[in-house]
């Protein structure tokens, strides 16, 4: 696969998604879709309350026009589609409930989970009609355990996990969007080597989608991705890893989502069994901003933490 295709479509990724963003805005702000901020979050955000939110709408469009224009019409472009844009809309449906009615829930943990296990399960249909091998490949042992049947009940976790971990790092100013394209970057280097190009053309559209995004999303953010943009991303992701068969790098390659989501186990475990909290604050971007850290400093250093994590990665995918 020429890695020229690859660059256009990230580039016309990049250029929708920054040409959609003025569009986008304006609009969402006529429509008083605003952010409604947590009280229970840092007291510093109040302010950004009323900033528009369901951004993430920029992200799927972009992503989809561009991996629709340049990627082959098959099978694993409608697995990458389904799972990214799926996920998308439970969270463009959550992130309307919310606005709504005005609160900073949207739909009901039950809600959200069935409608992420349905989405699951047509992958999981997708993938079987696809002949998809249900082996485990395990880089550091160089081995590959066959799942069987259990590879499903995997996928459907590994989906649930990666896009609600995803979720939790949407916290600050362009926190997620830097490393969410961080982490496609990786997978899109994994996808050509392994000579899956649907795989890298949609992780190429994915970077160059959050990239455009970013030019509004950075701080201070002139617009939130909201669920829309954090659960389809997290859902694209796994997918990603699905199809490459790099499922267990993504705990490497998304080290900073997998920090965020433990650091959030870890809090209500320790409250609930011994009255304490770890943290000042979960997720843990907030701790460090309770800490003194300006949001810029947090963001920039989970940056570097995803790119060293997403090398780390990639090496063990070489390498190992």
């Amino acid at each position: 696969m020429e890695f020229k295709v690859v660059m256009i479509t990230m580039g016309a990724a990049f250029l929708l998604a920054v040409i959609m963003g003025p569009l986008f805005i304006p609009l969402l702000r006529r429509l008083k879709f605003g952010q409604q901020i947590r009280t229970e979050g840092p007291q510093s955000h109040m302010k950004k309350a009323g900033t528009p939110t369901m951004g993430g709408t920029i992200i799927m469009l972009a992503l989809a026009l561009a991996v629709l224009r340049f990627a082959e019409k098959d099978i694993d472009t409608v697995i990458l589609l389904v799972a990214s844009m799926g996920y998308g809309l439970i969270g463009f449906l959550d992130d309307y409930i919310k606005i709504l009615f005005k609160r900073s829930l949207g739909l009901t943990a039950k809600q959200k989970l069935f409608g992420q296990l349905a989405v699951s399960a047509v992958v999981c249909v997708l993938l079987i009609q696809a002949n998809h091998s249900t082996d485990v490949y395990i880089p550091i042992l160089d081995v590959n355990v066959p799942f069987g049947w259990l590879y499903f009940p995997f996928v459907a976790f590994l989906m649930l996990g990666t896009s609600n971990a995803v979720n939790f790092t949407d916290g600050l100013d362009g926190l997620l969007a830097g490393t969410s394209a961080i982490a496609f970057g990786a997978y899109a280097i994994i996808a050509m080597n392994h000579t899956q190009p649907e795989a890298a053309i949609f992780s190429a559209a994915t970077v160059g989608a959050v990239l455009g995004f970013l030019v509004f999303n950075a701080h201070p953010a002139k617009v939130f991705m909201g669920d829309t943009g954090s659960l389809g991303l997290g859902g694209g992701l796994a997918a990603v890893a699905i199809l490459t068969k790099a499922e267990m790098l993504l705990a490497v390659i998304g080290g900073v989502f997998v920090m965020e989501v433990l650091s959030v186990i870890i809090q209500v475990v320790s409250f609930k069994t011994r009255g304490k909290r770890v943290f000042k604050m979960s997720p843990i971007h907030h701790h460090f901003e309770l800490s003194g850290w300006s949001e810029w400093r947090v963001v920039i250093t989970f940056w570097l933490s995803g790119l060293a994590l997403a090398g780390v990665g990639l090496y063990i995918n070489e390498v190992l």
